[in-house]
């Protein structure tokens, strides 16, 4: 591929000579702004264009798709009674005599794994008020007693007994009108969750949000052009630093992104979230559930790019938990490859010693050549081999947390 004369791929020729240049391009690490730094930029817009385009496909049908995964985990109509409410609920869904609301969609999405994206093109009905919402939701199932632990109700100036409806509803109330209800779009991939899970996730990300609420410096909507290639990078390097994690939420505050760490509640496997308010102002949520420093770069870079690159609207969220596995959504796969691309090149990673041989003084010094910590190495390398075990020293376990004061874990 002519390196001077970079044009829209178009077939998988094409595809694999603009992938050999980046690689070479990226192995020779050029600097923001000179002609190699701005031709790999163009050939990443490039590549991922085509990848956009290639690997689109139509959404199957949501009735289908709900059957598809029934028949998979060998489900009856009685078992999706939980995720819809009752057995007729159930028929008439099945059936296609009732739409699909806002509720139903989030608790199968989370329930069965079925992609909200495709739920949502059976919705012939206009978005759900809050009662709505309220009328659909088993307010017992929160984790009412664990918030109530963690002084998530202390705002509530009464000594009456409240319900835990009353409770859950005031602390929704303390984000906007309606939006908490339309944020939860993003299945977790992994293992399967249980239903209660979505209550607690409910629940903790709009601790986040009131938290991102109280701590934001103005009320203006994120730009995605105060992130790039370059932000990305210098990011990173304050992972060479003690204090990395807490001088990385300076800096991304710097750049209109909330950076919030709140300890996961119980029955959730969550690692982190990336959503905007309503008013347009990014938001990050992390619950370190690893302390370790390999994981909360992956997963703070991880969700960086969700922001940048996949956020466009309020009633969007990527809630992820940060697994060995790829996803097969092209957007989760996105943000893996672009933070691996961010944390180490791959260009680099193939060609060094901490990756053909692997041993301490390898990881130190491509650490030291990158201006990373070597804990990011030692992330790398155990995904790569799928050996946790190794090089374990490096990985900062318990140093992660206690930069972290406010975040009572």
């Amino acid at each position: 591929m002519d390196s001077m004369n970079y044009r829209v791929i178009k077939n998988d020729e094409n595809y694999e000579a603009a992938l050999a240049d980046a690689e070479r391009l990226v192995a020779n690490d050029p600097a923001p702004g000179t002609t190699e730094g701005d031709q790999l930029e163009l050939l990443t817009v490039l590549i991922e264009d085509y990848e956009k385009r290639q690997f689109q496909f139509d959404l199957p049908d949501p009735i289908q798709a709900i059957e598809f995964r029934m028949e998979e985990q060998g489900l009856r109509q009685k078992d999706l009674v939980p995720m819809l409410g009752s057995r007729s609920r159930v028929s008439e869904v099945l059936s296609r005599k009732r739409p699909l609301t806002v509720a139903m969609i989030r608790a199968l999405s989370l329930g069965l794994g079925v992609p909200a994206d495709i739920l949502i093109g059976s919705r012939t009905k206009t978005p759900e008020t809050l009662g709505e919402v309220a009328e659909s939701l088993e307010w017992s199932r929160f984790p009412v007693n664990e918030m109530q632990k963690r002084g998530w109700f202390d705002f509530v100036r009464t000594s009456a007994k409240r319900s835990s409806e009353e409770l859950v509803q005031a602390l929704f109330s303390q984000i906007t009108n309606d939006p908490a209800f339309a944020l939860y779009r993003r299945k977790f991939r992994g293992e399967g969750l249980s239903d209660d899970s979505r209550y607690s996730v409910l629940a903790w990300t709009a601790r986040v949000l009131i938290r991102a609420k109280r701590e934001a410096k103005s009320e203006s909507a994120f730009k995605p052009s105060a992130i790039n290639l370059d932000v990305l990078r210098q990011l990173v390097c304050l992972s060479s630093l003690e204090a990395g994690p807490r001088l990385a939420v300076e800096f991304l505050a710097k750049r209109g992104i909330i950076v919030i760490v709140e300890p996961k509640l119980p029955k959730t496997m969550l690692d982190g979230v990336a959503l905007l308010t309503e008013k347009g102002q990014a938001v990050i949520g992390l619950t370190l559930r690893y302390d370790r420093l390999d994981a909360f770069w992956f997963t703070l870079v991880h969700e960086v790019i969700h922001v940048w690159r996949h956020l466009s609207s309020p009633d969007e969220a990527f809630i992820d938990r940060i697994e060995r596995t790829e996803s097969d959504d092209q957007r989760e796969k996105e943000a893996n490859r672009m933070t691996r691309e961010a944390l180490i090149p791959r260009g680099i990673w193939r060609r060094s010693k901490a990756f053909l041989s692997p041993s301490r003084e390898a990881i130190e010094d491509l650490a030291q050549q990158l201006g990373i910590s070597p804990a990011v190495v030692v992330g790398r390398l155990h995904f790569e081999t799928g050996n946790y075990r190794t090089f374990n020293d490096f990985v900062g376990s318990g140093s992660v947390r206690k930069l972290f004061a406010e975040a009572v874990f």
